[in-house]
């Protein structure tokens, strides 16, 4: 059976879009973070809340509710959903934007070093060295930053 052309034309404009780097790199991450989050929910309802359930003096943590009129808010369950946020928070921030942050300080990349400036059409603040505004797409004179 022979395609007929837009479909060809079709599906290989969608392949080049989902061999894009930027695409194939996202669903990696997607992927990777979807798993992480597993283990992190793992540690925080089989350790993290028993712990707190020892010394809170309750033997299930996750079971904690209450009834309004019919109504069951179990509210252990969004303690340990914001357990595990946190928990992600601080091993993302420690283990992935610090170290990130001082290798970029060693290489120099300090981030808020580059001069800033307005860009005179909307007055969106932009890299001082840019030729044209990301905004608005304004194109920018030369030195035009040292009027702001």
């Amino acid at each position: 059976m022979k395609r007929s052309k837009p479909v060809t034309s079709l599906l290989k404009e969608f392949r080049t879009f989902v061999m894009r780097a930027n695409a194939v790199d996202l669903a990696i991450a997607v992927a990777l973070g979807a798993a992480f989050t597993a283990v992190v929910q793992s540690v925080v309802t089989d350790l993290f809340t028993p712990l707190i359930s020892a010394v809170a003096g309750s033997s299930n943590f996750a079971n904690l509710s209450f009834n309004l009129h019919g109504s069951r808010f179990s509210y252990g369950l969004v303690i340990n959903a914001f357990i595990a946020l946190v928990s992600i928070a601080a091993i993302l921030f420690f283990l992935v934007v610090k170290p990130m942050n001082a290798f970029k300080r060693r290489l120099g990349h300090e981030s808020g070093t580059q001069p800033k400036g307005l860009c005179p059409a909307c007055f969106t603040e932009i890299d001082a060295r840019a030729r044209r505004c990301p905004a608005c797409t304004e194109m920018l004179v030369e030195d035009w930053a040292k009027g702001n």
